[in-house]
């Protein structure tokens, strides 16, 4: 009984494993097939497909269609027992079911589907913040409309980097954004449309790297500038600023998106270039895409503005080291110094007597480094003196020519003052009698030279600073000069003489008379 058993037990294995057996195995011809793998996707993806009981050793070409029209995808040779396997790139195509054929000449041998969905290709796919990344999207509805693109900052949270996009007749459609502020690791991007929805898009990621940005490549010591960074971890504290190895700022804090910026003094360094990099509590030194700024030789004044006297220090960095320097203010050498073994130096003069507005001041080392920044000359000028002495229609002297003392009310200057004094006979002093500039009291004798003759007279007086600023002149007094002419006073003595004499005649005479 227990033979019967086993042998109908073996009998049954046997039939199983008969009808199990490929057709092929058993010389039977079964009709070609083909699988494709995966059988959906977006389009770019790649697809494996699998002949089975083709003719062996023939060629073949596989090709996908586009509604009406198809594209070659793939082609080989089968190989002794009718198998082949190929892969192709799934082409651009609109979402839905598309149809994959396999042609051995212009005999339809087999087919299969291949259902495309939607989905998202970006690039580059990694960078800090502000990289500017370009999206692709596929597989979308045939010229679907009002598609937008999100961008998840955080979580659940999320900015529409791009809007009102439609997609072509193959379900195509490109834009490009820059990466919002945002903190560091992988970001979710994903898009929807009239026909298409969040949950049909296959996403894309991108993944923000901490970055650094500094308002400007170059710089002296002693410049202002601006540092950002971006892509740090949510609210890390802790963040220093580095030029190389050198600790520039500390004590900065992100936000919320992981960005800070902070303002800063370059200080004193060497000229050269710098690595402009960061660290903070949760983000290292080397995770930074640091940014080049050169250091240059520098050269500071303070101040930078002020009348003639003031005290100016010039700041010099980066020269070459323990070398004389010259400095200069418009080209007329002002100090001389030797720089520290750094490179840096420090010298004070007073700002010469100069016109007012921009002068160059030039530091120049014995190396032949040179550096030129610019000093401003104050340009206020002077109070309006008032005239005091001869007054406005006064009469000076008696007779012949004389040489009165003018006077004015004295003004003062940070730059220092000088008064300019002219007399005319007309009003409008249009050719000056007297002209005298330089005159550091507030008065003036004319000289033997400078006498007026007999007649009216016109003065005035303006003040000058040692910046050439110019009060204007004062109004215009007259004055009057003699009573008489030379020649008047001269007839009216003369006839004095005559009258006397003739007083004293007549007396002389009317005694004689009276005597006799």
């Amino acid at each position: 009984m227990r033979l019967w058993l086993r042998l109908a037990t073996l009998a049954l294995i046997c039939f199983a494993v008969f009808c199990l057996l490929p057709p092929w195995v058993m010389g039977q011809q079964e009709e070609p097939s083909i699988t494709v793998t995966p059988d959906s996707g977006v389009p770019g993806e790649t697809v494996t497909v699998r002949g089975y009981s083709f003719p062996e050793e023939e060629g073949f070409t596989i090709y996908y269609y586009l509604d009406d029209t198809r594209t070659k995808v793939a082609s080989g040779e089968t190989d002794e027992d009718g198998y082949f396997r190929v892969t192709f790139k799934v082409p651009e195509s609109c979402k839905g079911s598309h149809e994959v054929r396999v042609y051995m000449g212009t005999t339809l041998e087999a087919g299969g589907e291949f259902v495309v969905k939607p989905g998202l290709v970006v690039d580059p796919v990694e960078g800090p913040v502000g990289t500017t990344v370009k999206v692709k999207g596929m597989g979308f509805a045939e010229e679907e409309e009002d598609i937008e693109v999100r961008y998840y900052v955080d979580g659940e949270r999320y900015e529409v980097v791009a809007r009102d996009i439609s997609a072509d007749e193959n379900g195509s459609w490109e834009v490009s954004f820059k990466v919002p502020s945002s903190i560091k690791g992988s970001h979710r991007i994903d898009a929807e449309g009239d026909d298409s929805g969040l949950g049909d898009v296959e996403d894309a990621t991108f993944s923000v790297v901490p970055g650094i940005a500094v308002d400007r490549s170059s710089g002296s010591p002693g410049d202002t500038i601006t540092v950002s960074g971006s892509g740090f971890a949510q609210n890390e504290s802790n963040i220093k600023i580095l030029f190389d190895s050198i600790v520039v700022a500390t004590g900065i804090k992100a936000d919320g998106n992981g960005a800070w910026e902070k303002t800063l003094e370059l200080p004193d360094m060497p000229k050269g270039r710098y690595t402009v990099t960061a660290e903070g509590s949760k983000t290292e030194k080397g995770d930074i895409r640091g940014v080049t700024f050169e250091v240059k030789a520098g050269l500071r004044i303070s101040p930078g503005e002020g009348h003639v006297g003031i005290t100016i220090t010039v700041s010099g960095s980066g020269f070459a080291a323990e070398r004389n320097v010259m400095v200069k203010y418009d080209a007329v050498q002002v100090a001389t110094t030797v720089t520290d073994p750094r490179g840096n130096f420090v010298v004070s003069f007073p700002a010469p007597a100069s016109m007012h507005g921009a002068h160059q001041i030039v530091a120049e080392d014995a190396a032949g480094n040179q550096m030129t920044t610019t000093f401003t000359m104050e340009s206020q000028p002077p109070p309006r003196p008032a005239l005091v002495s001869p007054r406005n229609g006064a009469r000076v002297g008696v007779v012949g020519r004389i040489t009165p003392t003018l006077e004015w009310s004295e003004v003062s200057d940070d730059s220092g003052v000088t008064y300019t004094v002219e007399v005319a006979a007309s009003e409008n002093f249009t050719e000056p009698l007297v002209l005298v500039s330089g005159l550091t009291e507030p008065r003036y004798t004319l000289s033997g030279a400078q006498a007026l003759s007999n007649g009216t007279y016109y003065w005035r007086v303006k003040a000058v600073d040692r910046a050439e600023n110019d009060s204007g002149w004062t109004e215009a007094y007259s004055f009057r000069a003699g009573l008489l002419p030379l020649w008047g006073f001269i007839t009216a003595v003369a006839l004095l003489v005559v009258l006397i004499g003739l007083v004293v005649y007549a007396q002389v005479i009317r005694r004689r008379r009276y005597h006799y």
